[in-house]
């Protein structure tokens, strides 16, 4: 049995941190500080089975009545296949504080078909959006 959970005293810090920074493609080399930072002011999602071992993890980034931004969703490879990554998506969709906002996106390079299962679709209006990336962070 598989739970989620938004308890960031459940987080295995240093699981998600070796993930993101060892193991994700779009976190590499992400330092033990901003992971903590960055789960430090989002809304946490954990998965876990039934002796509490954390096998995915998703983060939302929010003002609470507007905009939210889904970020470093991840299922452990060994867990993968079981649903885990629907059952965090659909603890995202569903979760008090996020339902009522009007607008949450998200970037993937290659989960398109399930965030599409949860009504997220490609933007309407890309030319409208700008982004600031600094490559030093």
């Amino acid at each position: 049995m598989i739970s989620v959970s938004t308890d960031k005293d459940l987080l295995d810090v240093s699981m998600i941190h070796h993930y993101l920074s060892e193991r994700s493609y779009w976190a590499k080399a992400r330092s033990l500080a901003t992971v903590q930072a960055s789960i430090e002011h989002s809304v946490c999602f954990g998965a876990y089975d039934e002796n509490g071992k954390q096998l995915g993890f998703a983060r939302v980034a929010t003002d609470y009545a507007v905009f939210g931004w889904i970020m470093d969703v991840f299922v452990l490879e060994e867990c993968r296949g079981k649903g885990i990554g629907k059952l965090l998506m659909e603890a995202i969709v569903n979760h008090r504080d996020l339902k009522r906002l009007r607008r949450m996106g998200l970037g993937t390079d290659d989960a398109h078909g399930l965030y599409r299962q949860y009504g997220f679709t490609d933007l309407a209006h890309p030319e409208n959006l700008m982004e600031r990336i600094d490559p030093g962070h």
